[in-house]
């Protein structure tokens, strides 16, 4: 059994209340569950963190470089402007998934760079909150695979 951390980054703890026409009304104890769930099936277990702040999301990743084997993670605003979280991850040896909600490249300019998918193994974007799912399915077929090498 592995561990995968699942994180999110400002204002996704509106998700479901903010802006439902681009998020739509899933909430993110929606999104927790559906990830547990599938995890659980998949033999796995998952810890979900969501935080407004930069510094405890840098503090969550340092912390799964002891006892992760993947990070799957939505910095949401973060994305286009935290170079702190890219070196962050850069110091994580798993498997790292960004996951947007939204696509971000039919959205502002500015929202289509990210700094974070310097470092993803893969980007999900566009598929609303199914994109979680999406990234922690490849996930537990990486960890599949790299268990069978």
């Amino acid at each position: 059994m592995a561990s995968i951390m699942i994180l999110n980054g400002p204002n996704l703890n509106l998700l479901g209340k903010r802006q439902p026409e681009i998020y739509g009304h899933t909430t993110l104890v929606d999104v927790e569950a559906a990830c547990s769930r599938l995890a659980a099936s998949a033999g796995h277990a998952i810890r979900f963190y969501q935080s407004n702040r930069e510094y405890e999301i840098i503090d969550w990743v340092h912390e799964a470089r002891e006892n992760m084997a993947a990070i799957i993670i939505n910095p949401a605003a973060f994305t286009h402007t935290s170079v702190a979280i890219l070196d962050a991850l850069n110091a994580f040896d798993g498997f790292v998934f960004e996951v947007h909600i939204s696509n971000v490249h039919k959205r502002e300019s500015f929202r289509h760079h990210s700094y974070v998918s310097a470092r993803a193994d893969g980007v999900i974007a566009g598929f609303g909150v199914e994109g979680y799912e999406f990234a922690l399915r490849r996930v537990c077929s990486l960890l599949a695979s790299s268990d069978g090498a």
